[in-house]
């Protein structure tokens, strides 16, 4: 059996913070400065990114006590929504996929994403059948070895037969230290995403000797 794992954010959905952090200053009636020098310059969001919370409800405790702004779930999603875009080339490319093996996702993301996607990728939750891998599960984030060999785990595959698109050159190394297939998606300056390399990539892998 074959794995394609994906990466989400500028992989499949081009992600910008920048719209992100207005959106939520705007629901929690806090300021950005608040926001960004508490919660994220303060590592809470890695560390939800690793599990420090186990359920959304604990996430957005936590994020009421360290900055102030008390959000519901929906108005979470209402504000990483605003920061992300599809990319109809990957999201393609992930269907492709999806009849050549089994595909799923391998995102550096905090539990309310995974209880999000519904919500924020609807373009692709039929397609993913469940397999919504994110680092808070996981319990490691890329590009550590951890996350790698605990995905791999979830579906009994050898890093031989899987391979990570990922926009990140240090997650991709990471899964190719792992034995893994590897392949980076690449933006270009005038905001175009590299898709023929990308399935390019998807094509060799497929056709691999065994």
């Amino acid at each position: 059996m074959d794995v394609y794992f994906f990466d989400c954010d500028k992989t499949l959905y081009d992600y910008d913070f920048h719209k992100r952090l207005p959106k939520l200053a705007e629901l929690g009636g806090v300021s950005q400065y608040r926001l960004a020098s508490t919660w994220w310059a303060g590592g809470f969001e890695r560390a939800a990114e690793i599990g420090e919370y186990s359920t959304s409800e604990e996430y957005l405790a936590a994020f009421a006590e360290v900055t102030g702004a008390h959000l519901s779930l929906e108005e979470w999603q209402e504000a990483r929504k605003a920061a992300m875009t599809p990319i109809p080339g990957s999201i393609a490319a992930l269907k492709e996929a999806a009849g050549l093996g089994t595909v799923s996702l391998l995102s550096n993301n905090p539990i309310p994403f995974k209880d999000s996607l519904p919500v924020l990728t609807p373009e692709i939750v039929d397609v993913l059948q469940d397999n919504d891998l994110v680092s808070a599960v996981l319990g490691a984030r890329k590009p550590e070895r951890r996350i790698y060999t605990r995905a791999l785990g979830r579906f009994g595959v050898d890093p031989a037969d899987a391979i990570l698109f990922d926009d990140s050159a240090a997650n991709v190394e990471g899964a190719r230290a792992c034995g893994m297939h590897a392949h980076q998606l690449i933006k270009h300056e005038d905001g175009t995403f590299d898709i023929d390399g990308l399935l390019d990539a998807l094509h060799a892998f497929a056709a691999r000797p065994r």
